[in-house]
């Protein structure tokens, strides 16, 4: 891919991502607060959480990606130790997400009830793990043509591009 095709891909990438992270999530977070009983929804809200927390990382990583191409300049080495530290936080986050499960169902008597919408949260807290994993492992997003070349040619998936940053050290 072009730098210029690149660049314009990274242009509505990342306000996309940013308008996820920061508007759509919350407002789905606020909407359930105010629709359901707390009680009913914690694990689903956790989910929620974890995956606004994941966002908000993906959404400044494609800002400096983009800020990189376009020779604006930011503190390499901060935001390096920002996303060595998200990734740790994220791991525990997703460490705690059965002990969340647990008390979302202790607090409905050890049972699993649909009304409190326990599968969506099951969906979630997923969706948030396969974001981490895309990325901070494996390029889980297939959404252009040199992905599915790459894939057809490697027989496996991308490593993220936020991991190899991590790994070499640099944005």
């Amino acid at each position: 891919m072009t730098k210029q095709k690149l660049i314009k891909r990274l242009k509505g990438y990342y306000p996309m991502e940013r308008f996820h992270a920061f508007v759509i999530f919350p407002t789905i977070f606020i909407y359930l607060i105010y629709k359901n009983s707390f009680s009913d929804i914690f694990f689903l809200l956790y989910g929620l959480l974890l995956c606004i927390i994941i966002l908000i990382q993906g959404q400044h990583y494609w800002k400096l990606k983009l800020y990189r191409l376009i020779n604006k300049s930011f503190d390499e080495e901060k935001n390096l130790n920002i996303f060595k530290n998200s990734k740790k936080l994220n791991l525990t986050l997703i460490a705690l997400i059965p002990i969340i499960f647990a008390i979302q169902i202790y607090q409905n008597n050890w049972q699993i009830i649909p009304k409190n919408l326990i599968l969506w949260g099951l969906f979630v807290n997923v969706f948030g793990i396969l974001e981490h994993i895309n990325y901070y492992n494996r390029q889980l997003m297939i959404d252009n043509l040199s992905d599915v070349e790459y894939l057809k040619l490697n027989k496996r998936l991308k490593t993220a591009s936020l991991a190899k940053d991590l790994k070499e050290n640099k944005l």
